[in-house]
């Protein structure tokens, strides 16, 4: 049985799923036809149901949970890890700093430069600035050198971009990811791995113990599954890599457990207390 399965080139997920996709594992039968691609085009394509398995944003998974299901394995949940509003402008950021309550009100004006608008780090940014609204979606890796450009005030940087900003002169106003863990005391659930919730329950396992004897193997043969790594993330040293693929890789990404379950309960929670969803799906994640 072949199924589609997408995910990014960032080396998280390409660490993840080298086993499972090139047959290092056993795959209990299923074969895998990838799509890699931003995780905001693979939000994209899970608003569209394109796709039987995929990563995606757990912004965007609030408004899918009809189509898809999440799986225990393989999900990006950390502390210390969200995403980072960044400028260079010292005045900016300097006045941000002092009073950061005027990006709320005053200076809604800022233009900001996000990920994509379905993605976590835009859900957190809404959730700290919910006056915030002139943003323009913009392909993570372009983030930078836009706000460097002065085409935006501020950026909202993600992945491995945490590890380079300060290098290329940019300035951090504020980590979202310790907002989020100050308001919530959880680990900040970043992405997700579903799959369709037309599966029945014995594929959506046999997907799930896949993925997580995939990470195992990963764990177990790191200089294995490097090689897939850096073939696509050929413009970033091998420390960035190492320190991209340590944050976003852990013991959530093997299993949610109950900890990594509350962190997604709690932002489904605060999604319906601000309006963003109606309802919930349930079950929410495999049983």
């Amino acid at each position: 049985m072949k199924l589609t399965l997408g995910f990014s080139p960032c080396p998280n997920d390409c660490f993840i799923f080298d086993a499972m996709v090139h047959g290092k594992i056993d795959t209990e039968g299923l074969e895998f036809d990838v799509v890699m691609e931003d995780v905001e085009a693979l939000n994209q394509r899970a608003f569209k149901k394109e796709l039987d398995i995929t990563k995606l944003s757990f912004h965007a998974f609030l408004y899918v949970q009809e189509n898809y299901i999440l799986l225990k394995s393989g999900s990006a949940l950390g502390f210390n890890c969200g995403p980072l509003l960044v400028g260079s402008s010292e005045f900016v950021v300097r006045r941000l700093q002092e009073d950061i309550s005027e990006l709320r009100t005053t200076n809604c004006e800022l233009k900001i430069a996000i990920p994509g608008k379905n993605t976590t780090a835009n859900f957190l940014l809404s959730l700290a600035y919910p006056e915030m609204k002139n943003k323009t979606e913009v392909l993570f890796s372009e983030i930078e050198q836009g706000v460097l450009d002065g085409k935006y005030d501020a950026g909202l940087i993600i992945h491995e971009s945490r590890f380079t900003y300060e290098q290329k002169g940019l300035k951090k106003i504020m980590d979202l990811g310790e907002f989020w863990e100050s308001l919530i005391h959880a680990p900040i659930p970043l992405g997700g791995i579903v799959a369709r919730r037309s599966f029945d329950n014995e594929l959506h396992q046999r997907i799930n113990r896949i993925i997580k004897k995939s990470v195992e193997y990963a764990y177990a043969n790191t200089s294995d599954v490097m090689p897939y790594v850096k073939q696509h993330a050929q413009e970033m040293s091998e420390e960035v890599m190492k320190k991209h693929i340590d944050l976003y890789v852990n013991q959530y990404s093997l299993d949610l457990g109950a900890t990594g379950t509350k962190a997604i309960e709690l932002l489904f929670s605060k999604a319906l207390k601000t309006g963003l969803i109606k309802n919930t799906v349930q079950p929410m994640i495999i049983q």
